[in-house]
């Protein structure tokens, strides 16, 4: 079965129930391969005036501790949901950025993840999403625009991705980090 079969995608599952923030509106729950995830929260991600994304974080089971969050080997899913369109500089800038702000001694193999999703990134519109699932024994699932790109092998590559959100020094802000733990 080919990596991408174990995703569910976002449209065709919409519960009954949603969560809306800033005009934009994720379910409230996931499938990643045979795992059900719950939203664990929703964070507004903003650059100087601008709304830039809404993030859900999704996870089986509710969490509110970064660390723990980081170090669970369990499915997750981040979901990012654009308001505002952003270039693929703009988008490798910030993932290249994260990498290095929290997770400083990479691994080689992790860096070459990171370089291999940089070249995945492309120009995002407003109403268009970036997805990142994590499976345990396959990888992270990368689609963006609504299209599969790949699947990035390892647990120390998934939490590198997780931790640009939820790490020491999160991208979007401690705001959003606060957000998406559910604090």
């Amino acid at each position: 079965m080919p990596a991408c079969a174990v995703l569910v995608p976002s449209t065709l599952n919409m519960p009954a129930h949603a969560a809306e923030l800033a005009g934009a509106t994720l379910p409230d729950r996931l499938s990643a391969g045979d795992k059900s995830l719950k939203l664990n929260g929703l964070g507004l991600r903003k650059k100087a005036m601008f709304k830039v994304y809404v993030g859900g974080l999704y996870l089986a089971a509710r969490q509110s501790d970064a660390a723990a969050v980081i170090t669970s080997d369990s499915p997750r899913r981040m979901l990012m949901h654009f308001l505002y369109g952003v270039s693929k500089s703009q988008i490798s800038e910030a993932w290249e950025e994260g990498l290095r702000d929290n997770t400083p001694n990479a691994s080689a193999e992790v860096k070459a993840n990171f370089n291999k999703l940089v070249s995945w990134m492309e120009p995002i519109d407003k109403g268009k999403q970036l997805i990142f699932t994590y499976v345990p024994g396959t990888g992270t699932i990368v689609e963006v625009n609504g299209v599969a790109k790949g699947t990035l092998p390892g647990k120390a590559t998934a939490d590198a991705i997780v931790a640009t959100w939820i790490g020491p020094k999160p991208g979007p802000g401690d705001d959003f980090k606060k957000d998406v733990l559910g604090k």
